[in-house]
């Protein structure tokens, strides 16, 4: 028996307490979840540890994806009497367990972070110090480590300092011509306004004559990205990412998708991208919900696609194909989007796993249409995302 029947405030404050802990881990489990899970408990008991944990996976679980992260917890929460130990251990780099006694997981630091958020300096075990005459280890920087975290496994401070480098990374776009000119010191078409008004200055008398070439600009952008339940975490950082590109040189239009299509450009003005952010989440009344991709880019095809892009257009999708229903309209609406536009780059999170193959029907699909299939997980696949966005031609779409 986990705890007394005689005791039902203890038990409250320990499912209240426990949804915290998943909270602060990054799932969405309100007050609501909460009330459910003890109106549950009352009716169908805790004597049995299996009721216990089937009962609060029904209430509290909502996405199959998080089953692995709540399990976690579950077993750290509620079992362990050495919870300090395993807090610790959750900390470090990988969690090293009997194969026999508990399954395999992929390693999750936020959940350490949301049992142990600040451990105390009385609370650290001594060690002795230990004398290093030769050490030949080798040793990967922070910022490597870093580069390569997958973000939904970050750390609350792998997670800020990951923002941190987004927001100092250096930006390279693709220089396009235009109509308008500017003045050059290159020789190529005479800038006669500029060579008479040289002459004005010295007298009359010829002067070397004055040259003018077609002024670039950076290519338009338009940032499409999902916000369903699978994508969520990748979402945020990644509008974390359209704030940057909306601050640099190029005019970019952010949109979110979920059930609905929402445009974010005017939310993502702000300065500060913590708030603008923020105002995303607020604003957005689908966040981490369902996904209705066809849907969606109907939508955008239909009230959008004429004010927002043209043929210099780059558009960057983000989202990871997922989607249920007809895909034939799904491949049609994927193929006006890519007329519509310069070059179209497909963000897939999916492509993190090296054995990923395009078997949903929704991304076989998708994928004859697109430029450029890339994976963004890490700040490493957004390094090469600048880099790839820098570059001027890009290979013939696939067809």
């Amino acid at each position: 028996m986990l705890v007394s029947r005689s005791t039902p405030g203890h038990l409250a404050e320990n499912v209240m307490h426990f949804a915290r802990v998943l909270r602060s881990a990054g799932m969405a489990v309100g007050t609501d979840r909460v009330q459910l899970t003890l109106q549950a408990l009352k009716l169908a008991g805790f004597d049995s540890r299996r009721d216990f944990h089937a009962v609060l996976t029904t209430c509290m679980l909502d996405r199959i994806e998080h089953k692995d992260l709540f399990d976690q917890a579950f077993e750290l929460f509620w079992r362990d009497p050495d919870l300090e130990g395993r807090m610790r251990a959750m900390l470090l780099p990988k969690v090293r367990a009997q194969a026999a006694l508990q399954p395999e997981h992929r390693e999750n630091r936020r959940l350490g972070d949301a049992l142990f958020p600040n451990p105390r300096p009385d609370q650290q075990p001594l060690q002795p110090e230990e004398e290093i005459q030769f050490d030949a280890a080798f040793t990967v920087s922070e910022r490597e480590v870093l580069r390569k975290a997958d973000f939904d496994t970050m750390s609350a401070d792998e997670w800020r300092a990951a923002r941190r480098a987004l927001a100092q990374m250096r930006w390279v776009f693709e220089p396009l011509p235009t109509r308008r000119r500017e003045r050059s010191l290159r020789a190529g078409r005479i800038d006669w306004r500029g060579t008479l008004q040289a002459m004005a200055r010295h007298g009359g008398e010829m002067a070397l004559p004055r040259w003018r070439r077609p002024r670039p600009l950076p290519a338009p952008m338009v940032v499409l990205a999902d916000i369903s339940g699978s994508m969520s975490r990748y979402s945020r950082m990644l509008l974390h990412f359209a704030h940057a590109l909306g601050h640099a040189e190029a005019r970019v239009e952010s949109f979110v998708f979920g059930t609905r299509l929402t445009r974010t450009t005017r939310l993502l003005k702000s300065r500060d991208p913590d708030l603008a952010v923020a105002q995303v989440v607020k604003a957005v009344e689908d966040w981490s919900g369902g996904t209705r991709i066809t849907t969606c880019l109907h939508e955008f095809n239909q009230r959008w696609a004429r004010r927002c892009l043209s043929s210099r257009t780059t558009v960057l999708l983000i989202s990871d194909g997922l989607e249920h229903g007809d895909t034939v309209a799904l491949s049609h609406e994927m193929e006006r989007l890519a007329k519509s536009c310069r070059r179209l780059i497909w963000l897939n999170p999916l492509l993190r796993f090296d054995r990923f193959q395009p078997k949903a029907a929704g991304i076989r699909a998708m994928l004859p249409h697109v430029d450029r299939f890339l994976p963004v997980h890490n700040l490493e696949s957004i390094e090469q995302l600048v880099q790839l966005l820098g570059q001027p031609d890009l290979p013939p779409r696939a067809s």
